[in-house]
């Protein structure tokens, strides 16, 4: 399918060139102002802006994401995505660089079953302002992104990593069809960006047209000899949103070699997402149901990634002050197992639709949700809000993980580390959770 023309957008850009002229507009706006706008709710996080070594890509990012989800708002699903939807692949061509947009329409039906308008995902992700750069205290070399609203976390990807992503693909959304209450971070797209390099935009269109319905590994093969930069990317809801009051951030993998970052100077704007060594001595404190649906929730998340034999995931935990009028009976949230919870977008109560499995009857482990953003990743306690949620799914249990077990099981022994089995990692996060809350 063709990339539709872009129409007139008073704040989104439809090209590269037009999304740096928002930047830069932006970048020059009224002195104080501005650099007081700036420090707002950012500390930590970095725009790139014009002189961003990164700026280009972003650019780029952010035009070939405006095209592509343009393309589910004028061809929107009429039904649950097919076997076919799974395995699209839409290539778009663009001024200076093509975006691939992979399994497209899955991802698309899964945004409208989160309740998430596809004019909203467009406006965070379009060129309506810079993206930010967090500065991850992780060892991997990806680079992590936030929409300028701070809604949505991109992630640079290898190329294993995204095959993984795609062919457990199925079987995560129906994971979350089951359990639409789960943990799991919501993945919301998976693109490729490949930058020309010294060739015209009509060279590169005949040498990849837009093609779609063919098989994702044939597309991820045939990526590998185009003579051009390549880059994967996955987009996902943040977990940590929204942010303003966040005090402390944390990635735990229930283990300890490795698991401490120094953090951040008394006084110093930095935010850091600390490690597990960093918790020791901290509780999750939650009233009434709470823990026991936190507990069974992660037992049902950790299982199912246990099935997929991946492990390395983390859990994400982040920790917010109540106000005095937010706390006490009635402004705390109340949670209960149910088989089905209202939908009211307008309502104090909120749930996400989802499939009622007939051989496991009760077990979708349903919740209210509170009348706030983000509800799916956040639980309150008496005094404190929690951000909780399950990210980096992509790491597979293959010969070079089950290597790196024997040599780390030399190297530390009696210590515990990231890699181990998929079930005893999974069985160690669930220990962590089980241990630290109350």
């Amino acid at each position: 399918m063709a990339a539709p023309s872009p129409g007139p957008r008073e704040v989104l850009a439809p090209s590269p060139e037009a999304g740096r002229r928002v930047a830069t507009s932006s970048s020059s706006r009224g002195g104080l102002l501005w650099r007081l706008r700036d420090k707002q709710p950012r500390l930590g996080l970095f725009e790139i802006g014009p002189g961003h070594e990164l700026h280009r890509l972003t650019c780029m990012m952010q035009a070939g994401l405006w095209a592509a989800t343009q393309v589910s708002i004028d061809h929107p699903l009429l039904g649950p995505p097919t076997e076919e939807d799974f395995s699209e692949v839409m290539t778009q061509v663009q001024e200076g660089f093509e975006l691939g947009t992979l399994a497209g329409p899955a991802f698309a039906w899964l945004r409208h079953s989160l309740g998430l308008a596809e004019k909203d995902y467009q406006a965070s992700l379009g060129p309506g302002g810079p993206y930010l750069q967090f500065l991850s205290t992780s060892k991997s070399k990806a680079s992590f992104f936030l929409s300028h609203d701070q809604r949505f976390f991109l992630k640079t990807q290898r190329r294993k990593e995204v095959r993984a992503l795609l062919a457990h693909l199925p079987r995560y959304m129906q994971h979350l069809r089951r359990h639409p209450h789960s943990l799991l971070a919501r993945l919301l797209g998976v693109h490729s960006l490949r930058v020309a390099r010294g060739k015209k935009v009509g060279e590169a269109e005949a040498k990849r047209p837009g093609r779609r319905g063919q098989l994702q590994d044939e597309i991820l093969s045939s990526l590998t000899p185009y003579p051009c930069p390549q880059k994967y990317f996955i987009i996902m809801q943040s977990v940590f949103y929204p942010a303003s009051r966040i005090s402390e951030r944390y990635d735990i993998k229930g283990c300890e070699v490795s698991r401490w970052v120094d953090p951040a100077p008394e006084g110093s704007p930095l935010i850091l997402v600390l490690k597990d060594l960093n918790f020791q001595g901290k509780t999750i404190y939650l009233a009434g149901p709470q823990r026991s649906w936190l507990l069974r929730q992660m037992e049902l998340d950790t299982a199912f990634l246990r099935e997929l034999n991946v492990l390395d995931y983390s859990l994400l935990v982040a920790f917010h002050c109540l106000h005095k009028d937010e706390r006490g009976p009635g402004s705390s949230l109340v949670l209960r197992t149910a088989r089905w919870a209202p939908h009211r977008s307008n309502g104090k109560m909120r749930s996400v639709q989802g499939v009622q499995s007939q051989d496991e009857p009760g077990a979708q482990n349903r919740r209210l949700l509170p009348e706030v953003p983000n509800a799916l990743h956040i639980l309150d306690g008496p005094e404190q809000r929690y951000f909780l949620g399950l990210v980096d799914l992509a790491t597979v249990y293959g010969l070079r993980k089950r290597l790196e077990h024997l040599w780390k099981t030399l190297r530390y022994p009696g210590r515990t580390f990231s890699t181990v089995s998929p079930a005893r990692y999974a069985r160690r996060l669930y220990q962590w959770v089980e241990a630290h809350t109350e």
